[in-house]
């Protein structure tokens, strides 16, 4: 039962990773791998020495780590607004409503937020202006509202989805911790200040720490559909780095090496993490 998994991860996970020497080569396409120069780690040298190419880095870094603080935060404080919510028909519309956006393609919501945040026309800009007096901001062509735009959109895009897992948490705390505080005249804010939110930091502890392991991917897809020349220098990740350097200029072997350092860095997080989520929540896959 197992075989035909097991041949499909074989072809289309384990054999591309041969591909990787041309990171150790000044791989040329009509001479193949076997035929192409051996630079050993000249392009892994050139990561660290190109100043594009570091502030690369720093944009992944940046934003992932702003997605991570803020895809904690949001969803916690989301839960707990709508444990408070006592009628169900309502609380059920809601949890809908946050939901929808998770399951809808970053190719999708970025022609909306493009159509949405444009400074001619767009209907931000016009509740801004009309509103509160504010010029038109050009979301997508200023670095820094980049960046603004990046974090916000995905926190829109997934917080519903993640705070399933802080509602589930939610509704397993013991009912008799609440009825021992009402008893002792605690009111709902004491209680949630010493019961709800203590009871929410061990999965608030797993959920961070695993994010760690992904602080260099800040999101292709959501970039790609977002970004222009004109927030290269604020909006470039590593991921889009890679296809503009090795797809559109030929870099391929110095893509690839910014693409193995990457998944080293990755898997070494990954390792970490666990073994973190391990002692601190005592959180085990295996």
């Amino acid at each position: 039962m197992l075989l035909p998994g097991v041949i499909l991860a074989l072809l289309f996970h384990y054999l591309p990773m041969f591909g990787v020497v041309i990171a150790f080569q000044e791989y040329k396409p009509y001479l193949g791998v076997t035929g192409s120069d051996w630079v050993g780690l000249k392009h892994f040298r050139a990561i660290f020495e190109r100043i594009d190419s570091l502030q690369v880095i720093w944009n992944t870094l940046l934003i992932a780590a702003l997605k991570i603080a803020f895809m904690i935060l949001v969803p916690v404080v989301f839960a707990l607004l709508l444990n408070e919510v006592r009628k169900m028909a309502f609380k059920r519309l809601v949890q809908t409503l946050v939901y929808l956006p998770h399951f809808l393609s970053w190719v999708i919501l970025g022609a909306i937020l493009t159509d949405l945040l444009s400074p001619e026309g767009g209907l931000v800009n016009r509740v801004l202006q009309e509103w509160f007096g504010i010029p038109p901001v050009f979301f997508l062509g200023n670095g820094d509202w980049f960046r603004f735009t990046v974090v916000t959109s995905e926190v829109w895009k997934e917080f519903g989805f993640s705070t399933i897992i802080y509602l589930a948490s939610l509704a397993g705390i013991n009912p008799e911790l609440y009825e021992a505080a009402e008893a002792d005249g605690a009111s709902r804010w004491k209680q949630t200040l010493h019961i709800t939110i203590p009871s929410l930091v061990p999965i608030m502890t797993v959920c961070a720490t695993l994010s760690l392991s992904s602080i260099l991917s800040a999101g292709f897809d959501q970039i790609f559909n977002l970004y222009n020349p004109l927030v290269y220098d604020k909006g470039d990740i590593i991921d889009t780095y890679v296809y503009r350097v090795g797809i559109l200029s030929q870099k391929l072997s110095f893509a690839t090496a910014i693409g193995l350092f990457k998944s080293v860095v990755s898997c070494i997080l990954i390792l970490s993490v666990y073994r973190i989520a391990l002692k601190t929540a005592n959180y085990r896959i295996f």
